[in-house]
């Protein structure tokens, strides 16, 4: 049996591409979508079984199968670090298509059907992805990108080598190379020359997509488990990060969770931020805080109380968007002006209440409540 050497270049590169995003992952230096692949670990798989049925015996199908595989082991690895959602519409239309098409598959032995459905549901799983770098390009500026688009095309040769014929051997390589090469695109975009997507900088070529512009924070461990550090500092009143994750009402955020579990924020009276999975997850609290999370037209915002220095751990303080609620912890940061206790805002000295509203790094709901409060003393 020859084994083409387009089908060896075709699996390195696929395989590659997975397990420099996988340890990418584990190092924080990518944010992936969740939903993103949440259904791809689902729909490739399909993908992989129909295009199999549909082209038998065609080697590039093996490249598929294995891709589904890793596509598994990637989000199972990225979900254990966070808590399941309600699936968003856009999921719920592509795990109903991988659905329809197991049913047009198995029971009405549709086989070309179901794989063309599959291949049209492709584009919706990566639109998550999609949003996503458009709003941050370096929550997915990694090497795998361009691994995985180079496999594609590696694949699509291999594919006209074995004399593929017809939309049904070609549709699902043209989709997946055109998908993959957008991200690389967008995340390279930024950097002019998109090989840097691979962590070329200054003539260098890195492992790993570490360089400054990708990864502004590094994770390490302290005391209280995981901490963001800032990998090369921010000035005063910049922007750090968004904050992101479901809007979930206070009435499903689960109980009797608490520290690294607890991932939830409050943003309204009745409204919080579940889990992103992302690396507003792991900021931690400070009651000397150099950071603040800021409420605007785009969204809720860390941003810098003080110039930062590159080394120093971004934290902010929990207090500061909690009102009416009866949640509250023992607090361990460390700082000299430590308070024991994380609890309401209204708790807080009142010079310190003044100080973070002189900043504007409370919640709007926190500030009418104290607002309120202070009119009815005054009455």
């Amino acid at each position: 049996m020859t084994i083409e050497p387009w089908f060896i270049v075709a699996m390195v590169f696929s395989l590659a591409g997975y397990g420099v995003y996988l340890a990418g992952l584990r190092r924080h230096l990518v944010e992936p979508s969740r939903a993103s692949w949440l259904i791809w670990s689902v729909a490739t798989g399909v993908e992989a079984a129909t295009y199999l049925a549909v082209n038998p015996g065609q080697s590039q199908g093996l490249i598929f199968a294995l891709s589904a595989i890793a596509c598994l082991i990637v989000t199972l690895s990225m979900w254990r670090r966070s808590r399941w959602n309600r699936p968003s519409p856009t999921e719920s239309v592509c795990m109903g298509a991988s659905l329809a098409a197991i049913i047009l598959w198995l029971p009405l032995k549709e086989t070309f059907w179901a794989h063309m459905l599959v291949v049209a549901a492709v584009p919706l799983g990566f639109w998550p992805t999609w949003a996503s770098v458009f709003e941050d390009r370096a929550r997915e500026r990694s090497p795998a990108w361009g691994l995985w688009t180079l496999g594609d095309c590696a694949t699509l040769l291999l594919a006209t080598r074995t004399h593929g014929f017809g939309v049904g051997e070609y549709a699902y390589i043209f989709v997946e190379l055109l998908c993959h090469a957008s991200v690389w695109f967008m995340v390279g975009l930024a950097t002019i020359n998109p090989m840097r997507s691979f962590g070329q900088r200054r003539g260098g070529l890195r492992v790993l997509d570490t360089y400054y512009a990708a990864n502004p924070f590094a994770v390490r461990e302290t005391h209280l488990g995981k901490a963001v550090f800032a990998a090369d500092g921010f000035a005063a009143h910049e922007t750090i990060v968004r904050f992101s994750g479901p809007r979930i009402a206070a009435a499903r955020v689960p109980g009797g969770i608490a520290g690294p579990d607890d991932r939830f924020v409050q943003i309204g009276r009745d409204e919080y931020l579940g889990p992103s999975g992302r690396i507003d997850d792991l900021i931690n609290h400070s009651c000397s805080p150099n950071a603040g999370l800021r409420f605007t037209d785009r969204g809720v915002v860390l941003v810098a109380l003080r110039a930062i220095a590159a080394g120093e751990e971004v934290a902010w303080d929990y207090s500061t968007t909690l009102a009416g609620s009866t949640w509250a912890m023992a607090c361990a940061c460390g700082s000299s002006e430590c308070r024991g206790t994380i609890g309401n805002f209204a708790a807080l000295p009142a010079d310190r209440r003044r100080w973070y509203i002189d900043r504007g790094v409370v919640a709007p709901y926190v500030l009418d409540t104290h607002d309120h409060d202070a009119r009815e003393r005054a009455a």
